[in-house]
């Protein structure tokens, strides 16, 4: 049961097809979703007080999003290749 929950909120705040970006032409919610890192990367550096966890922060929220996003993009043209 706790791993469902887990999964629903997961999926309600990172997957564009559950989240209210699901309306959104994909290119858009990927910079939508990029932009919203970078401003929890903000958020959690300042309350940790450190910048450096900043930089770290946003380069791994960049480099998962995108790998996210690149993930789903060859996906998707796969999809329509078939």
């Amino acid at each position: 049961m706790e791993s469902n929950i887990l999964r629903t909120s997961w999926d309600a705040v990172m997957d564009v097809e559950h989240n209210p970006l699901r309306t959104t032409n994909l290119v858009a919610a990927h910079m939508v979703m990029q932009i919203l890192a970078w401003m929890w990367s903000v958020i959690f550096a300042v309350a940790l007080g450190s910048y450096l966890a900043f930089g770290v922060s946003a380069i791994a929220h960049s480099l998962v999003l995108g790998g996210v996003f690149v993930t789903l993009t060859v996906f998707r043209l796969k999809e329509r290749s078939n």
